[in-house]
């Protein structure tokens, strides 16, 4: 279910680094990695809401997988998104919307962010959830 190889690629990635202040510098290098979103897809419909910081996301399907494009205003809001990104790009409808992202919890990103950002984990995943629900069916 959803995109196993590159999860158990980022267990380990974040297994290298000791402490929290390397995995979130690690977090912002992903978020550096994720490609800018063109600005005139930075508009309301396109925000996820229940970010404490702008969190911008479009999906769209090709070939029955979901690719997303994401971009945020702040750096570790970036670098989570580019996560999410990194999981669910090109994956099939139906095991993003099954995926139950149990890496999250291995790495231990959420004991580690503050309650605004855990919230903002969670709109993020919803709305990619749901985007995938939505290509799914047309």
């Amino acid at each position: 279910m959803g995109n196993r190889n590159v999860e158990e690629e980022l267990i380990e990635d974040f297994d290298l680094f000791d402490d929290w202040a390397d995995k979130y510098e690690y977090l912002i290098s992903l978020g550096k990695d994720l490609p800018s979103m063109n600005e005139e897809k930075k508009i309301e419909d396109n925000i996820v809401k229940g970010c404490q910081s702008q969190v911008w996301l479009t999906a769209e399907a090709k070939d029955g997988n979901v690719f997303f494009e994401a971009d945020s205003d702040a750096i570790i809001t970036k670098g989570i998104i580019a996560l999410l990104v990194k999981v669910f790009n090109g994956q099939p409808a139906g095991d993003i919307v099954n995926n139950n992202l149990s890496f999250i919890d291995q790495i231990g990103l959420k004991d580690h962010l503050s309650p605004n950002r855990s919230n903002g984990l969670v709109a993020m995943i919803k709305k990619m959830k749901a985007y995938a629900l939505v290509l799914n069916k047309a």
